[in-house]
């Protein structure tokens, strides 16, 4: 078997315990979920930003429950709460679990990738409750954010990478978000498989 060399792009590295990446993209986030104490919290970011990985710290550390087809249990539970990407929710349950959270001195935690002011409310007692939270928000990744991504979901593809060239190659070329790496890394991977080939500047060409 033809051992695999991987390449070991630089950067600084700051990873908690349950292997979530934390910089400037995302300290301030990170620290006023896992280290305050919030009974209403709300976390914004874009897509594919780890808000649910960060949401999922939250949910252990406070032994909460997450909202899925569980309506009734929550209300009944008395337990805390996660609710991910709230819009795939009705908004009156929603509205009732944070009262019946706030009854209870309960903590919740709402995760959205849209802004309240972004956000058309056809409940808008919602609306209006949602904007008392603490809030918390995860901005678009700076570059050693990229490049961190890039490297992990390079490596977890199990992509042999060899020189600094790839890195800078896609960077330049991507859209430079949580969702653009995501993409390309994807398409990449498909490309890769579909033609046997490893990952070099020339395959990439084929579809930047």
């Amino acid at each position: 078997m033809i051992k695999q060399k991987i390449f070991t792009y630089k950067f600084n590295t700051n990873i908690n315990d349950s292997n979530f990446f934390v910089n400037k993209s995302n300290y301030n986030a990170f620290n006023g979920l896992v280290s305050s104490n919030y009974n209403n919290s709300l976390l914004i970011g874009p897509k594919k930003s780890g808000k649910s990985f960060l949401g999922n710290i939250w949910l252990k550390k406070n032994n909460a429950i997450e909202l899925k087809n569980n309506f009734e249990h929550i209300i009944n539970c008395k337990k805390n709460v996660l609710i991910d990407e709230f819009l795939f929710f009705e908004q009156e349950n929603i509205f009732h679990i944070i009262n019946n959270c706030n009854l209870n001195n309960l903590k919740i935690l709402i995760i959205s990738n849209k802004k309240i002011n972004e956000i058309d409310f056809k409940f808008k007692d919602l609306s209006s409750r949602l904007k008392t939270f603490n809030s918390f928000e995860i901005n678009q990744p700076n570059d050693e954010m990229l490049v961190t991504i890039l490297t992990k979901l390079l490596i977890d593809k199990q992509f042999i990478i060899n020189s600094n060239d790839i890195f800078e190659y896609i960077l330049r070329r991507i859209d430079r978000s949580y969702n653009g790496v995501h993409d390309i890394v994807e398409k990449l991977d498909i490309l890769s498989l579909e033609k046997k080939r490893q990952l070099t500047i020339p395959l990439i060409k084929e579809i930047l």
